[in-house]
This record gives C-alpha cells, sequence and structure tokens, in this order.
C-alpha cells in the first residue's frame, strides 16, 4: 500500500506553496481524533487540453484557465492536508488547439505521451474517467493517448459488446478501480482504506461522434450502469465508492439515456460521494440555486457530498470528509464542499489572478506549447475573400456569412440519421466585432488568403457551444423582428436620420441565412431592446421567403445556433430552452475551424440574403471603422458613401434608402 500524500519530490514541493506562513488546518482535521481522519478529495474537470494560462485562439497570455494553475490549488491542498487524493473527470483530451494539433498533425505514435496526460501525470492525478470529448478523435487516437497514463482510467457505461445485463458487457476501459491507501487519524497512527472508484460519460456520445463509435461501442444508461455496477463494486469490500460522473446536474427524476444525470445517479445506493462536470458550471454555486435534488449550502447532490469544478481548470473541486474508524471499515461523519477558483472577476469584468502557475507543469509540456503556438500562426486553410464587420449591422456580411456557413455545414451532419433530417436547415449567427463600446478599431479584418486558426478569434469571441432548434416559419419571423431592434424607426422624406439604436448589442443582431427577407424600418420595432412586445402589430420583416416562396408560418425548420441563444440568451421568440432538438458538445469556435479544415478554401462572400426595404428621400447615418472605406464597393444592394467624421475616432457613412 502507499500512503494517501506520500513524501516524495512532489510532496516536498507541494508542502513549500504554502510558504514559510502557518498552514491553517481545515476544521475536520483540526478536531479528528483517534480513528478519525480527514480525507480531502479533489477534481479537476473538462481541463480541454488547456494547460498553459493562454488563449490560443486569441494568441494571448490569459489569468482564466490553465491546469498549471489549478495544480497551484493542489499543491496548496496537499500541503495542507495528511490525507488527499486527486481525480479527474474527464474532457481532457480535446478542446483546444493544442487537442487538434496533437490529433490532426503531430499524431500519437508508439511511446509518445499526449502533452495533456504528461500534465496530469505531473500533477498528480490519481484515477480519472472518460469524458464524451475523448471520443472525437476516433477510438485508436483514444487509446494511444491513454497508454501512458500513470493513473487508472474507468468507464463503466460504455461497451465494445453487450451483454444481457450490464455487468456482463465488455466494457471499453475497466467499470471501476479500487484504490488501497493509508489515512492518518487524528493521532498521527496510520489504518487502511479501500477507494472504489467508478466512472461515467453520457450516452449521448453515440450520436456526438457517430462516425467514431457505431459499429465499435455502445452506450448504456448512466443510472442504469450504476446500479448494476456498484453492488459488484462494494462486494469488493471498499470502504467509499466515488462516482466520477462526466454528467452534469439536470434533473431530479431519472429517464432513460438522460444526458445530465448526477443527480439520480447520487441517489443510487452504494454511492458515497459524486464528482460532477459536463456542464462547465461551478456547484456549489450560485447556478444552482433553489434546484431540486440538490442542496447548495450543504453541497450535496440527493444528499451525498458532491462539487463540480467549471472548466478549462477554472475550479479545483474540494469534498472534504471527516471519516471515523468502526471496525475494519470507514463511515463519513462530516462533510463539506466547496470549488475553489483560480482567478476572480470584480464588477467591471476586471480579472485578478489567485494563483501562479506550477513551474514543473508548463515546463512538461513547453514542447508542444511551442509547437500549438506555431500550429495557430500558420495557415489552415484559404479565404477567396476578405472577412470584415464593418457593416456587418447593415448589409449581410462576409463575417457572419462564414459562421452561418460553418454551422449549417455542422447541424446537417449530426442531424443526419435522426428524426429530424431532412426538415429544412436554416442558421442564425450575430457580428460580435461591431464597434460599439468596443471602439472604432473594434472591427475583424481578416484579408482573402490564407487564414490561420488564431483568426477565428476574430470570427467568434465567445466560448459558446454548438446548438440545433426546431420552430416554426411564424418563430423564424418574430426571431428576425427581435434582431430589427437593432434599428430606429425611419421617417420617409427625411435626410441623415441616426440608424443604428446606441442601446442594442450587436450580438442580439442575429441574421438567419436560408430564408430571404427585407427590413421596412418605417415600422416601429415589435420589441424592446430586451425582447419585450412593444408594438404587437408592428411588421418590420416583410417579403420573408424560404426557397423562393413566401415563409409558411406552420412549416418547421431546424435553425442552427449557440447555447446562449437556444437557451433563452436575448429573449428571442423560439428560444427558451424547450425547442432545442440537438445539443453539440462543440464549441461554435472548433466548428469554424473543422469547416475551414475541410473545405480548404472557404467563399464567405455575403449571398445578400436580406436588404433595408426602400423608403423614398430617407438617408440614414451610421458610425463604423475608418478601415471600411475600403469595401465599399464590395457591399452588394445598398447605396453606402463615405459622410465624414463619425464620433470618437469613428468614420461615418450614409445610406440612401
Amino acid at each position: 500500500m502507499k500512503t494517501m500524500f506520500p513524501l516524495t519530490r512532489r510532496g516536498l514541493l507541494s508542502a513549500g506553496v504554502a510558504g514559510a506562513g502557518l498552514v491553517v488546518l481545515h476544521p475536520f482535521a483540526a478536531r479528528a481524533q483517534a480513528g478519525q481522519a480527514h480525507l480531502r478529495i479533489m477534481e479537476t474537470t473538462d481541463l480541454h487540453v488547456h494547460v498553459w494560462p493562454y488563449d490560443y485562439y486569441a494568441d494571448e497570455a490569459v489569468d482564466t484557465l490553465g491546469a498549471s494553475r489549478t495544480a497551484a490549488l493542489i499543491n496548496a491542498v496537499r500541503a495542507e492536508a495528511g490525507n488527499s487524493i486527486l481525480f479527474d473527470n474527464g474532457d481532457f483530451l480535446q478542446g483546444n488547439p493544442m487537442g487538434d494539433y496533437i490529433a490532426y498533425e503531430r499524431g500519437m505514435a508508439e511511446g509518445q505521451t499526449h502533452p495533456i496526460v504528461t500534465a496530469m501525470n505531473e500533477i498528480g492525478v490519481e484515477a480519472g474517467t472518460l469524458g464524451n470529448h475523448e471520443f472525437n478523435y476516433g477510438l485508436d487516437f483514444l487509446k494511444q493517448s491513454l497508454a501512458n497514463a500513470g493513473f487508472p482510467l474507468v468507464c463503466a457505461n460504455i461497451a465494445v459488446t453487450q451483454g444481457s445485463a450490464p455487468t456482463e458487457d465488455e466494457t471499453l476501459l475497466p467499470p471501476y478501480t479500487v484504490l488501497e491507501r493509508e489515512l492518518t487519524d487524528g493521532t498521527g497512527a496510520t489504518h487502511p482504506i479501500r477507494l472504489g472508484v467508478i466512472g461515467f460519460v453520457p450516452p449521448q456520445v453515440m450520436q456526438w461522434d457517430r462516425k467514431h463509435l457505431e459499429g465499435n461501442v455502445s452506450a448504456r444508461d448512466i443510472v442504469a450502469a450504476a446500479e448494476a455496477w456498484v453492488p459488484k463494486l462494494r462486494d469488493e469490500g471498499v470502504d467509499l465508492v466515488i462516482a466520477l460522473c462526466h454528467s452534469g446536474i439536470g434533473a431530479a427524476a431519472h429517464t432513460d439515456g438522460m444526458e445530465n444525470a448526477a443527480i439520480p445517479l447520487a441517489a443510487v445506493d452504494g454511492i458515497d460521494v459524486i464528482l460532477t462536470g459536463h456542464a462547465h458550471l461551478v456547484f456549489p454555486g450560485s447556478d444552482f440555486d433553489g434546484v431540486e435534488g440538490v442542496d447548495n449550502a450543504a453541497g450535496t447532490i440527493s444528499g451525498k457530498p458532491g462539487v463540480m469544478a467549471g472548466f478549462w481548470g477554472s475550479h479545483m473541486g474540494l469534498v472534504d470528509l471527516l471519516l471515523e474508524r468502526q471496525g475494519d471499515g470507514w463511515t463519513i461523519v462530516s462533510h463539506s464542499s466547496e470549488a475553489r477558483p483560480i482567478y476572480e472577476r470584480d464588477a467591471d469584468r476586471n480579472v485578478t489572478p489567485l494563483v501562479e502557475s506550477v513551474a514543473a507543469v508548463e515546463e512538461s509540456v513547453a514542447t508542444e506549447h511551442q509547437e500549438t503556438l506555431d500550429y495557430v500562426r500558420r495557415p489552415v486553410g484559404k479565404t477567396s475573400a476578405p472577412l470584415y464587420s464593418y457593416f456587418a449591422l447593415v448589409a449581410d456580411d462576409p463575417s457572419v456569412q462564414i459562421v452561418s456557413n460553418a454551422q449549417a455545414w455542422y447541424i446537417a451532419q449530426m442531424l443526419a440519421g435522426t428524426p429530424h433530417e431532412g426538415l429544412p436547415i436554416l442558421s442564425a449567427a450575430a457580428p460580435f466585432k461591431a464597434g460599439g463600446r468596443g471602439g472604432p478599431d473594434y472591427y475583424t479584418d481578416v484579408p482573402a488568403g490564407d487564414i490561420a486558426i488564431k483568426n477565428v478569434a476574430d470570427l467568434y469571441l465567445y466560448p459558446n457551444t454548438i446548438r440545433a432548434v426546431k420552430v416554426t416559419g411564424a418563430e423564424v419571423k418574430d426571431w428576425l423582428e427581435r434582431s430589427a431592434g437593432a434599428f430606429n424607426q425611419i421617417t420617409p422624406g427625411e435626410a441623415d436620420q441616426v440608424l443604428l439604436n446606441p442601446d442594442f448589442p450587436s450580438y442580439n443582431f442575429d441574421i438567419i441565412d436560408g430564408v430571404t427577407f427585407r427590413i421596412d424600418l418605417s415600422q416601429p420595432s415589435k420589441y424592446d431592446r430586451d425582447g419585450n412586445v412593444v408594438a404587437e402589430g408592428a411588421n418590420r420583416i416583410v417579403d420573408l421567403a424560404y426557397d423562393g416562396q413566401p415563409i409558411d408560418p406552420a412549416a418547421e425548420f431546424i435553425v442552427a445556433t449557440n447555447n446562449y441563444r437556444a437557451e433563452g440568451g436575448g429573449s428571442f421568440p423560439g428560444n427558451d430552452g424547450s425547442t432545442i432538438v440537438f445539443e453539440g458538445p462543440d464549441t461554435n469556435r472548433d466548428v469554424i475551424v473543422r469547416y475551414i479544415v475541410d473545405q480548404g478554401t472557404i467563399d464567405p462572400k455575403a449571398d445578400g440574403n436580406w436588404s433595408f426595404q426602400p423608403l423614398d428621400g430617407a438617408t440614414v447615418l451610421f458610425d463604423s471603422g475608418r478601415a471600411g472605406e475600403a469595401y465599399l464597393a464590395d457591399i452588394k444592394g445598398l447605396n453606402i458613401e463615405a459622410a465624414g467624421e463619425g464620433e470618437g475616432g469613428f468614420a461615418r457613412y450614409r445610406i440612401t434608402l
């Protein structure tokens, strides 16, 4: 047996994190008596290959992510505690350009170690499970990537061959493992403990990575697998069962095949502690106030101690247990949970780091970090036309067009073979860098020619994930009516009226590709900036058509979008979470990168699917970047000209309606 926190080189280095100051004991450690021990269970989850605190898309260092930062929190806990153990909860193999670089370019030759596995070995992970993103590059790549992991990985609900019951499956990985350790009690005496560790992944991997998994493996329901395997794990004589649940905190009631099954999983008899992830949220935390089946104050899920540690290394999950020796086993006397952050953000969105990187973790993958920088700075495709957003709020725009194209391409693949195959696929996208409060230089401007991965940050600023919703033709129209709130009401016959509503954020100006329409600015906006109906009978969206025919209000459409919009962000009609028919595991950024790689040369020229309704004698003014003047001739169907100086360094433009 090995001690829970052996005084190896790693242990001595970890102790140094506390510095020369006094190490403050946790109350459980302070009050532990003979036969009582304080055990600290730590979690990393959803690392997504983020080792260095670096945003490869933006090509800049950041303070909000990185396992090298999380490692500082882990080392501090090891320095404070006599008994600690670290688990990883999956989604480590994919999710940033380093992951794509290893998978698509460098590869995994025999004997090589994947950089995230190298980092996890350096940090001292003692067991882990798979997340859904581990399957993104195929089973052979997964097998090669795990070969040099210095810790066991488990997954109970993915089978190579299924038996008549889960316990008769030939699982892809062992369903569970038993870790034999020693605990030091309050008097310094040591006692053995057997920890059972079992892992689970959403069964939706069979849909998300169908091309890699279909015919090779199958997935079982998380709770059904647990109900079968946990008793067998208990039969191994374990003292505690820790569930590594790469599944979010969703509904309290179990339904077969549910994606976010943490609450019913925690309720399975025999599970003592549950570590969750997948949802990129923080528990305990405000995201779960009032959620049935969880107790934020107590840090429990179905009454069991649990934690969810954010994503990309933003937090370290920590479950503290006060254990008591009873006969030959241990029972939980008290528990607490927290998710410790690596940074804090103030009311003005300013970030302050709370820890510094652990140099040994960064150094362990320094070569791959530099290779990734070279990769993101090198062209991965070409664009046949410039990508710019200077006029994204007044005309169909190439920077928005490429996002729409990529989303529609991806969703068409994901819905193939599903009940939704065959429905018309539209795509909704909005400009993110469109001046405004960002200033006169806050625009996308990528010239025609080579395009690098880091350029994708210019096209898509946020780490949203892809979604598809099913809406009616009437909801498509209202979706666009909501977007049209970006404009002030314009009076025919009047000159140089102000076009844009300054209170309307550009990220809420969704243009839906796949339909054609015009915007009648003489009408009032049906919605205010918050999405409330203020003019019931207003109809700014006119001549709305699909496939050349007036759109049928009752027809059904699939719209590719992002999680923010689909789940209600911006209060858009048809988007309240209930219309989602596909929840993709990939970020919209990743979708764009894959699309560029697949296409080789992209053609982002705007297709001109929307325009303003002519208004006799009316002209309007709006401000944009000075560099936009070079692209005026490219804007089709819009009578636009430079109109002098705007305010605050902007240039002014005039449109004759």
